[in-house]
């Protein structure tokens, strides 16, 4: 993806950190593997092939799912919710926890404040 994107082994190379007869030899094994040219070559370009542009935009699709699985996977992560419990002196809840309890519990909507009985 970053030799198209940058569109020489050169720079591709530089981005992953790598040398760039490693760049173009990882595009040569995976066309070997893959039984199909991804990328018309010269001394002074480089473009997709047909296959290459369809195996291209396959590849950015599955990025970009993974990408959105990540993000909803995170996120699911960083949602606070579940019963909070908290036994302390009635007065010193009062004055000290119930106002820091009252904003927490607005900005965590699934967090539940469990009420002594």
């Amino acid at each position: 993806m970053h030799t198209v994107e940058t569109g020489s082994f050169t720079a591709a190379a530089a981005r992953m950190g790598m040398s760039k007869s490693a760049a173009g030899k990882n595009v040569a094994r995976l066309e070997q593997r893959l039984g199909v040219k991804l990328l018309n070559r010269t001394t002074r370009s480089m473009s997709l092939t047909e296959e290459g542009e369809l195996y291209y935009r396959s590849c950015l699709r599955v990025m970009d799912e993974l990408d959105e699985t990540e993000s909803l996977l995170t996120s699911r992560r960083q949602v606070v919710s579940g019963t909070l419990r908290i036994s302390l002196p009635v007065s010193y809840g009062r004055l000290c926890v119930m106002p820091v309890l009252a904003t927490l519990s607005a900005e965590h909507p699934g967090l539940k404040l469990d009420e002594p009985v």
